[in-house]
């Protein structure tokens, strides 16, 4: 009898522990994931070369973009400008505490109202990349004009969608999606990728990585034949023996 019920105490558990598992699947979520990159440019390119390659860099791989080129007078500065994150959600949720509850319900709306401040860049673009039943993604970027070149900050968010019933991130819509346009994480990267490809391509310059968060993950995207060696900057692959 005792054996028996060990037996059946173990029967039970796995079958708890797979309802469980079960359950955590079918569960639809929204995870909200940020993310930055800085690169810098050594190029002698003109202004207008350096930003034309940026917005054609970034049109090749977003749903939607809107522009600024300001006026930025005077010298070239000793060292480029930053970016400064900026969330207009928490102004707007200590204004409405209805605006605050769907701000925490609705991380894509929240996401949206995540940017990045530039102040001094000569150009600035904001961008949006959504794949049904994938994700919504968000881009801003600022590039800086300095003495030695250029420097480019990106910054994203995206709201990552898994679970949801049968269908979720193991199901067939899932998979779908990400084998059309590539899962949440590739297509950041390949975005913000293509972009510095282009600014060296176009500018006859150097691109380094200087630094970043999460970290720089180019596969499977490296179909340009180019990736980020030790030392930051793009190369051409090294095709192994």
């Amino acid at each position: 009898m005792k054996k028996t019920g060990l037996v059946t105490l173990a029967v039970s558990s796995t079958l708890m522990t797979g309802c469980a598992s079960m359950n955590s699947a079918m569960t639809e979520k929204q995870k909200s994931i940020e993310l930055y990159r800085v690169f810098d440019i050594e190029t002698q390119a003109d202004r207008d070369t350096v930003i034309n390659a940026a917005s054609i860099g970034l049109g090749e791989n977003v749903s939607s973009a809107n522009e600024h080129r300001p006026i930025v007078m005077g010298g070239k500065p000793e060292k480029p400008g930053r970016f400064k994150p900026s969330n207009a959600a928490k102004q707007l949720g200590q204004q409405s505490g209805m605006m605050a509850f769907a701000m925490k319900m609705n991380s894509q709306m929240s996401n949206m109202l995540k940017t990045a401040e530039c102040a001094g860049a000569v150009w600035t673009a904001t961008a949006q990349k959504n794949a049904d039943n994938a994700f919504n993604m968000s881009f801003n970027l600022c590039l800086w004009e300095y003495k030695n070149g250029y420097a480019l900050d990106v910054y994203a968010n995206y709201t990552k969608k898994e679970g949801g019933g049968f269908l979720g991130i193991d199901g067939l819509a899932r998979k779908a999606a990400y084998a059309i346009s590539g899962s949440p994480e590739e297509w950041a990267e390949k975005t913000v990728i293509d972009v510095v490809r282009k600014l060296k391509l176009d500018s006859n310059g150097t691109v380094k990585f200087v630094e970043g968060y999460p970290k720089l993950n180019e596969t499977p995207w490296q179909d340009s034949g180019e990736t980020f060696n030790k030392q930051g900057y793009l190369t051409p692959v090294v095709a192994s023996n």
